[in-house]
């Protein structure tokens, strides 16, 4: 199969493609979203209390993970190729799901969950780093809101699927689901080429890959949208770690979960569809402006609900002021992605990691934080909103202070460092 090269060019390729890609990244969501309707029953299995947090550090682990894991598969899939990467990285994350399955206890789950992050990772390295061999720019951005588009599929039926399978078993049924899903994308990926050629590998020695990292870590561009994404996930690590615990315990509506989570899954997809539109009309540059601006305004609208409801408002109106914010975070995830990858063409596997472990990392660390401070309202939450926010809008401001620069000289800064990198 021959690999697209414009986004005009072999539709029926560049749909299979898409589909490929965003399964492939779309495993680590699987392995936490399809879990979060089994925790009240793990609680139970573990001997915890009803309102225990313990259960929420293996989203945590899953997260550090998957940030970990790709400052090691990163640099590997530029210079070994992505698919072999992606074939390791799966299988660890299918060994993950299968011990998850047989865990005896707590503590062996935390590290399951961090191996089948570590597996994951692989996935998401090599899934970032294809759209980037192939696309750039705009056009990348709006190839990655396509995968963002399906990707987001997985949290809207996850906790449903999740929910159904504790009608016919306990937790580890699952799990054992996830490790069958593993291989499921495994099969689908043997059909999609290789998108890194021999001659654009990067070699594996100390100095090239040091080379390589400085390369990432000195570009402003990158780091800047790279750092303004670390903040925005923090507040979304927190979303997904104690999503469970507010709708239970803050509105005592823990059988309502798995529908709730769900619809703020659609609403994150129909945030990606509202993406792929602007982008037909406004540049990749101005629509980051917006949102940054856009999540920042609904931040502050959010918090003043809550601290005016003493932190525990009617449901609905959670519902209502939470929901454009996970909107306006749709439109930021995709977009910063492809932003932080524009000058990256020569080391993609590499930066590719190097965002991705930061974000995720520093993201999950920021939620682990949040997570603590759970009193039993929706304010740390709210107030953290605000938080993510501010951070964010500021390091977006000094990325683009240098766009301009950045994406003048892209394609030079490029061919020089695939030259150094060789």
């Amino acid at each position: 199969m021959d690999m697209p090269t414009q986004e005009t060019e072999l539709p029926i390729a560049r749909r299979r493609f898409i589909v490929t890609i965003s399964m492939t990244m779309a495993l680590a969501a699987l392995a936490i979203d399809m879990t979060l309707p089994a925790f009240a029953q793990m609680r139970t299995d573990f001997g915890l209390a009803a309102d225990s947090s313990a259960i929420a550090p293996v989203i945590t682990f899953s997260l550090t993970g998957l940030a970990l894991g790709q400052l090691a598969w990163g640099p590997l899939s530029d210079a070994l190729g992505r698919k072999v990467i992606l074939y390791a990285g799966i299988s660890v994350y299918v060994a993950g799901a299968v011990g998850s399955a047989l865990t005896p206890n707590l503590s062996m789950l935390y590290f399951t969950s961090f191996l089948a992050g570590i597996g994951a990772s692989g996935a998401r390295v090599v899934a970032l780093s294809a759209v980037r061999d192939i696309y750039e720019g705009h056009r990348m951005a709006k190839m990655m809101s396509y995968v963002m588009a399906i990707f987001l599929l997985v949290p809207l039926v996850a906790p449903i699927i999740g929910a159904g399978v504790l009608a016919l078993g306990d937790w580890r049924l699952i799990y054992a689901l996830i490790a069958v899903s593993g291989v499921a994308v495994l099969l689908l990926n043997t059909g999609l080429p290789e998108t890194l050629p021999a001659d654009r590998r990067m070699s594996l020695d100390a100095h090239q890959l040091g080379v390589a990292v400085l390369f990432v870590l000195r570009n402003r561009l990158t780091m800047g949208y790279t750092l303004a994404q670390t903040a925005v996930f923090g507040f979304f690590a927190s979303y997904l770690a104690s999503s469970e615990l507010l709708i239970g315990d803050v509105f005592d509506k823990g059988e309502w979960f798995p529908l709730i989570f769900s619809g703020f899954a659609a609403l994150l997809g129909i945030g990606v569809l509202i993406n792929n539109v602007l982008l037909n009309w406004l540049s990749l540059r101005t629509l980051l402006r917006i949102a940054f601006s856009g999540f920042l305004i609904v931040a502050v609208a959010f918090a003043i609900m809550a601290l005016a409801t003493d932190g525990r408002p009617p449901l609905t109106v959670f519902i209502v002021m939470l929901a454009p914010l996970l909107v306006v975070h749709a439109l930021l995830i995709p977009n910063l992605n492809a932003a932080a990858l524009i000058p990256m063409g020569a080391v993609a596997g590499t930066a590719s990691a190097l965002i991705g472990a930061i974000s995720i990392l520093g993201g999950s660390v920021l939620g682990s934080f949040i997570d603590r401070a759970f009193d039993g309202t929706i304010t740390p939450f709210a107030l953290s909103a605000v938080g993510a926010g501010v951070v964010a809008l500021g390091f977006s401001w000094w990325a683009d202070r240098v766009w301009d620069t950045e994406t003048a000289i892209d394609e030079r800064k490029t061919a020089a460092g695939t030259d150094e990198l060789r």
